[in-house]
């Protein structure tokens, strides 16, 4: 999956200095992922990732910060014009989408990266969140707070 996909090349950017797309590619097949020239290419610039320079003149990629920012708060818009509305029933948090919008909303919470989330399924108006227990009145308040 797309997000499974960059979120891998994240992790591997930030533990490692990666200088070329080949170099990211083979340490993504290791990883299981089937990939591209192509696909990588598009993953970072749809991850704005920059180069920069490290010791010696090299470059490798990174995140950049700014863009980030700028992504995140996309998210949060498209959460929050998406969302009918937000309820739980023990460690299930269920969101309810406009028609159609529930894999943008399911898109937008795993974008978040919230650490009690253990894992989310989208279909068509509703999105299921799995939160670890005891997490779910942390978790439906972060939601409830990006609503405005």
């Amino acid at each position: 999956m797309k997000s499974d996909r960059q979120r891998a090349i994240l992790e591997v950017i930030s533990s490692r200095n990666i200088e070329t797309q080949e170099e990211l590619s083979e340490i993504l097949r290791k990883m299981g992922f089937k990939v591209t020239q192509a696909t990588i290419s598009r993953d970072i610039k749809e991850l704005h990732l920059i180069k920069v320079q490290i010791e010696n003149g090299v470059y490798k990629y990174a995140v950049n910060e700014s863009s980030t920012v700028l992504y995140t708060e996309r998210m949060i818009r498209v959460f929050r014009e998406v969302t009918v509305s937000i309820n739980n029933s023990g460690n299930i948090i269920v969101v309810n989408t406009l028609s159609g919008s529930g894999p943008a909303a399911g898109e937008a919470i795993d974008t978040f990266q919230f650490p009690e989330i253990i894992g989310t399924l989208a279909g068509d108006n509703t999105v299921f969140i799995v939160v670890g227990e005891g997490t779910e009145h942390q978790v439906m308040t972060k939601l409830k707070m990006m609503l405005g």
